[in-house]
């Protein structure tokens, strides 16, 4: 399978908690469908202090796997919203 883009898409949206609304970090995502899954090396900026894990709330809200031979997290369905 092909790996993705490195340098990725431009538009950057902000990941937020769907229990507390805090935000989790930017992310450059591509493509108009939902989130479900985050490549590590299209991450801007990280809010988190434990991967996975919401700071205010300590819900997991993904977990830490490898898609396509690229480090990634696979969210889980309705713990993360995309704005």
């Amino acid at each position: 399978m092909a790996k993705p883009n490195k340098k990725g898409p431009i538009k950057t949206v902000d990941v937020l908690c769907a229990g507390c609304k805090t935000q989790l970090f930017k992310y450059r995502k591509g493509g108009k469908g939902a989130l479900v899954k985050c490549f590590k090396e299209r991450i801007t900026k990280d809010f988190t202090n434990e991967p996975c894990i919401c700071p205010n709330c300590k819900v997991q809200f993904a977990r830490d796997t490898l898609v396509r031979g690229t480090p990634a997290y696979k969210i889980i369905g309705g713990k993360v919203t995309a704005k």
